[in-house]
């Protein structure tokens, strides 16, 4: 091993070199100190690296091949190790290139991965974007290209994942999924789209303090304290489908779409028959029902601002949804009528002036009030935001201004002077334009719904009528069984007149009779009260008479004017909520009802029947 060792690196670090002595000429192997190479092949002799040449010294070339003999010998035996070293030196060199090349094989393979999972990734991304369509392309793709085109893309897909690793084709199965929902939505319509995201806090149902004076008249028992949202909103609901009435059209979503559903099956007959002719398209009501009135007690209309003491006059705006009250605390107020709320709109104070009776002017712009022992009224002006006095009317000599009527066209006023006088005012400038007396003491009057004439009722039980025009009396007729007039009321349409008396009995006649006979028979005694009838009126429709008394508790009474009959389920029996009613008055399509009592309420009904205010 050392000999062959010391013989490679003879050959690498070797040369010859000639050196020319003095007297002679030879080749010599300069390595070192080391032995001469051996050479390659067999047959290699020793001659071929020594070479000597007798140059004059006597020295012959046998001498010189005797000199080398040793060195022969040396070459021979170095053959015979020559196989064994060999193979050694063989093996080394097959190990070290073994060792580089799997030094230089795995930066490759590194890269190699690297490469795969980068195209791993890109085919994902790939398949994200194929199958990231939305429903709305899905559907126009089936339209245009046909369901086959479902089948074709995801055979694509499926050849597309794959060569993929298992990494990418679990990150690629969800988008199938996607792609399969997304599908599906096309198939059956649009999509409807999720949140984006979602609260716990929304989640947990919140509850609401129901002791709250809003929110009070909403409870239905002492338990009641707390609601959830949704038990509130179910009840808001209630209460404003019987305030309403019933469901809204516009709010009832079933129907809309069944009507709209006819409308398109009927075709363009109805609507060409529609175009085809004029008049009132809007109708009325259906007639109302006898036996049990359908209604709803709301909140007072004054919940706002609620009277301290008597509430003399409770009366609705002709054409605004707005309800008057004023009484005895001096004041005048106005709220807004929506049955839930009823918010306040405006309060006006009159110093030391308790309030006997209100009214709205026919146009509603105007309130004209009267005090309960003074001469002066006040006229106040709700659009100039004004409050009149009305000290003294010239020709009119009274010591106190208290009960008065307003024509429905707006153009008199009506006030009852004592001894029978009736002074005739003109409402645009508050000055007297005649004045006409009856028999005895004048009670209550009325004008009728055109203006042209005025019922009066005396203390004695008769009632005169006058024409407004000529201030002359037309004629007078008795009210059966009257001992002294209260209170008088003329229907809407002309066809009825109300009187009621001391007694409690309100007698009902038609207007033909009346100016006709001395001695009417009346169509319908009233004889539900049983203390003196102080308040009757009629609501627009003539459906409905109210009459009520202000000496008995829970003393009302709605009488259905077609049969003549009363209503039996008002007021609630056994359950004490109206008082001593001062006031009355309905709204201008009957909607509402509302009584003023001496609690300084203004209480407020919502009649389902009648659907608008």
């Amino acid at each position: 091993m050392g000999e062959a060792e010391e013989g490679n690196k003879a050959k690498k670090g070797g040369h010859v070199t000639a050196r020319a002595a003095r007297g002679s000429s030879s080749l010599t192997w300069c390595g070192a100190g080391r032995r001469p190479p051996i050479g390659r092949g067999a047959g290699t002799s020793p001659a071929a690296w020594t070479l000597g040449r007798a140059s004059g010294s006597g020295v012959s070339a046998v001498a010189m091949r005797a000199s080398a003999a040793p060195r022969v010998l040396a070459a021979a035996r170095q053959r015979r190790r020559r196989p064994a070293e060999l193979k050694l030196a063989a093996k080394k060199s097959s190990n070290n290139s073994k060792k580089k090349m799997v030094k230089r094989a795995r930066p490759r393979a590194k890269e190699m991965e690297a490469a795969a999972a980068e195209e791993a990734s890109r085919r994902a991304r790939h398949l994200r974007a194929i199958s990231g369509a939305t429903a709305a392309e899905r559907e126009l793709e089936e339209l245009v290209f046909g369901d086959s085109l479902v089948a074709e893309e995801a055979e694509l897909l499926q050849r597309l994942a794959g060569p993929q690793p298992s990494a990418a084709r679990s990150g690629a199965q969800p988008c199938r999924s996607g792609h399969s929902e997304s599908e599906n939505e096309a198939k059956g319509g649009f999509p409807s789209k999720g949140p984006v995201w979602v609260d716990e806090d929304d989640e947990a149902e919140e509850r609401v303090d129901m002791t709250h004076r809003y929110r009070r008249e909403l409870m239905k028992s002492d338990a009641e304290k707390i609601l959830t949202k949704k038990k509130l909103k179910a009840r808001l609901e209630e209460q404003f489908q019987r305030a309403m009435g019933g469901v809204p059209a516009w709010a009832d979503r079933e129907n809309r779409k069944k009507s709209k559903q006819a409308a398109s099956d009927s075709g363009s007959d109805e609507d060409d028959d529609l175009l085809c002719r004029t008049g009132n398209f809007i109708s009325s009501s259906e007639s109302l029902p006898r036996g049990i009135l359908e209604m709803k007690s709301c909140l007072p209309a004054n919940q706002e601002r609620l009277a301290d003491g008597k509430l003399s006059t409770v009366q609705f705006h002709p054409s605004a949804q707005v309800v008057l009250t004023a009484g005895r605390d001096r004041s005048v107020s106005l709220f807004q009528v929506d049955g839930i709320r009823n918010p306040k709109i405006q309060s006006i104070y009159l110093e030391s002036f308790p309030i006997y009776k209100a009214r709205f002017s026919a146009d509603g712009e105007q309130v004209i009030a009267t005090g309960t022992h003074h001469k002066v009224f006040y006229v106040y002006d709700m659009m100039a935001g004004s409050i009149i006095p009305v000290h003294q009317v010239r020709g009119m000599e009274e010591k106190f201004v208290k009960n008065f009527e307003v024509s429905p066209d707006g153009s008199f006023m009506l006030l009852t002077g004592t001894s029978g006088y009736l002074h005739l005012l003109s409402m645009k400038t508050k000055e007297l334009i005649s004045t006409m007396k009856v028999n005895g003491r004048t009670t209550a009057s009325a004008f009728t719904s055109d203006s042209s004439k005025i019922y009066s009722y005396s203390k004695e039980g008769e009632v005169f009528i006058w024409d407004v025009r000529s201030r002359k009396c037309l004629h007078k007729f008795e009210d059966e069984g009257s001992l002294e007039g209260k209170c008088i009321a003329v229907s809407r349409n002309n066809q009825y007149v109300a009187c009621g008396s001391v007694s409690g009995v309100v007698n009902l006649y038609t207007t033909d009779v009346c100016l006709k006979e001395n001695h009417p028979k009346p169509v319908k005694a009233i004889m539900n009260l049983v203390t003196s009838a102080t308040s009757v009126t009629f609501n627009p429709t003539t459906e409905i008479l109210a009459v009520a008394s202000n000496e008995a508790d829970e003393a009302v009474k709605l009488v259905h004017i077609p049969s003549y009959t009363v209503f039996s389920n008002f007021p609630v029996f056994r359950r004490k909520q109206i008082y001593l009613t001062q006031s009355m008055d309905f709204s201008p399509r009957s909607g509402f009802f509302s009584i003023a009592n001496n609690k300084g309420k203004a209480l407020l009904y919502r009649l389902k029947h009648y659907s608008d205010f």
